[in-house]
């Protein structure tokens, strides 16, 4: 495994969405903070037409668009800036890459590739780097998503990679292993003696996973009618939440072990069959409606055509292997929501018997909440009595025992996810990126359910925006007495 650090970054869609609120920033945080390599130079390409200083110039706005206050240092952005490089390269064809080369220049130190850009241009590019000489040994690739469509597209561009890029150098990102919360998950479980006797289907009722949002398409609008929310959040980002909080102890922490077990996780997802889709799914489009204050148009008319995408999902599933038979998993995620959250419930089973019934006093079962966002928490909701003489029965109140993050680690200075995935590119830690066979054990998961829904012909049901999407969903988890976290 070639875990050194690489002497260059290359940069695809250097002048990009991503790039300019995330990418560079990124960057610049960790050459402020000392943390890249000190000779490490940054070639940024695309389409556009930029010289070096042109380039410079549209970095440096960036950066003051997308930094905050706090991290804006003069001296460091100049000296940031002297790292950065462009050539201009039409991906899609064989010419140009042999510039490309030169520009870069000697490689022997290692090269990482940041490959940001649509799908159809991967096998072009990868062709083009080929021809080039830059998918040697040494040279590592990042690739953005999304990767495919559905099972059959995602071999397809994951073939297209191998030919040039063995798996050990192919690091395919999903940001969301990179926030700080979703790694605490590791922590929280295999750090403490407290959880692992009770994480299993004898101590957990459910787990519930929400990804809401409060946007609609917001200058996606093309992208997302062709993806939908199945594929935009749950393919990717929720079912790794899901291994996450299902997956057996690792025997270490590196990236064999760690993936290892989290596939063996989405390969005992229970295949939704056709018949159980409309009981076991939910999906939604957003109306008309009211967020945060402000009155909003429906889906049809921010899209501008009418369409049968997706903006809400709600699933049960259920992860066949010993420690989970039988405990339900909820998923839900959507646009236009009442507001935007990224959270995890774990419900406890309830105590086995209540000693506090006859006293009138009432038992909720613990819960274990864990906030990805937009704040990051994470509370354990115990019972405890309320203060008083108990003559009226005994008053027990549900109440959090609280770890803040934010004030916890108050003093230290909070990365954003591609920090973390952009230095562990550079230096060739593969363990919060994600294995060819995770994509495709997802992929095999979400295309059954797809299956399911063409089969019925599902349409999605209306809901108002700034709800918590249709009340199916709600049904969902009612009909097993449980109620979603708001």
């Amino acid at each position: 495994m070639m875990q050194q650090p690489v002497g260059k970054l290359l940069l695809f869609g250097a002048t990009g969405d991503l790039a300019q609120r995330m990418l560079l920033p990124s960057l610049y945080a960790l050459h402020a903070d000392g943390l890249l390599p000190p000779d490490l130079t940054i070639t940024g390409t695309a389409r556009s037409d930029h010289d070096d200083d042109g380039y410079r110039a549209f970095a440096a706005k960036a950066l003051d668009q997308f930094l905050p206050a706090d991290r804006k240092d003069d001296s460091a952005v100049q000296s940031f800036l002297q790292r950065l490089f462009y050539q201009t390269l039409d991906a899609s064809t064989i010419e140009g890459y042999a510039e490309l080369k030169e520009k870069i220049g000697d490689i022997s130190g290692g090269l990482a590739i940041f490959l940001s850009t649509a799908p159809w241009l991967f096998g072009p590019t990868i062709k083009g780097l080929e021809s080039a000489g830059l998918a040697g040994d040494n040279v590592r690739i990042s690739l953005e998503k999304p990767l495919g469509r559905d099972l059959a597209s995602s071999r397809e561009i994951n073939d297209i990679v191998a030919e040039a890029f063995p798996e050990e150098r192919t690091f395919r990102i999903d940001h969301y292993l990179g926030k700080e919360t979703v790694q605490n998950i590791l922590a929280l479980r295999f750090g403490n003696s407290l959880f692992e006797p009770v994480w299993n289907a004898r101590g957990i009722d459910s787990v519930q996973i929400t990804v809401s949002e409060t946007v609609g398409l917001e200058g996606r609008a093309g992208f997302y009618d062709d993806t939908g929310a199945l594929r935009d959040m749950v393919q990717n980002h929720m079912l790794q939440l899901v291994a996450l909080i299902a997956m057996e102890p690792p025997a270490r922490l590196d990236g064999t072990s760690v993936r290892d077990e989290k596939v063996k996780v989405l390969r005992s997802l229970r295949k939704i069959a056709i018949a159980d889709a409309p009981n076991l799914t939910v999906i939604g489009q957003y109306g008309g409606g009211a967020v945060k204050g402000e009155i909003v148009r429906d889906y049809t008319t921010d899209l501008g055509k009418s369409s049968r995408t997706e903006t809400f999902v709600a699933i049960k599933a259920h992860v066949d292997n010993w420690r989970w038979q039988g405990v339900p998993f909820y998923l839900r995620t959507g646009k236009r929501l009442a507001e935007r959250r990224s959270e995890i419930v774990i419900r406890f089973k309830p105590v086995p018997h209540s000693i506090f019934a006859e006293r009138g006093g009432m038992l909720q079962p613990n819960a274990l909440v864990i906030r990805l966002q937009p704040e990051e928490y994470v509370q354990l909701l115990v019972m405890a009595k309320q203060p008083g003489l108990d003559r009226e029965g005994y008053r027990l109140r549900e109440v959090p025992l609280n770890l803040s993050l934010d004030a916890e680690f108050a003093g230290t200075r909070r990365r954003i996810a591609y920090e973390r995935l952009l230095l562990d590119l550079i230096e060739g830690d593969p363990t919060l990126f994600v294995r060819r066979d995770e994509v495709e054990a997802q992929w095999e998961w979400i295309d059954a359910i797809r299956a399911g829904w063409d089969a019925n012909d599902l349409k999605p049901k209306p809901y108002a925006s700034g709800s918590w999407g249709p009340s199916l969903a709600i049904a969902l988890t009612e009909r097993d007495g449980v109620h979603w976290h708001e």
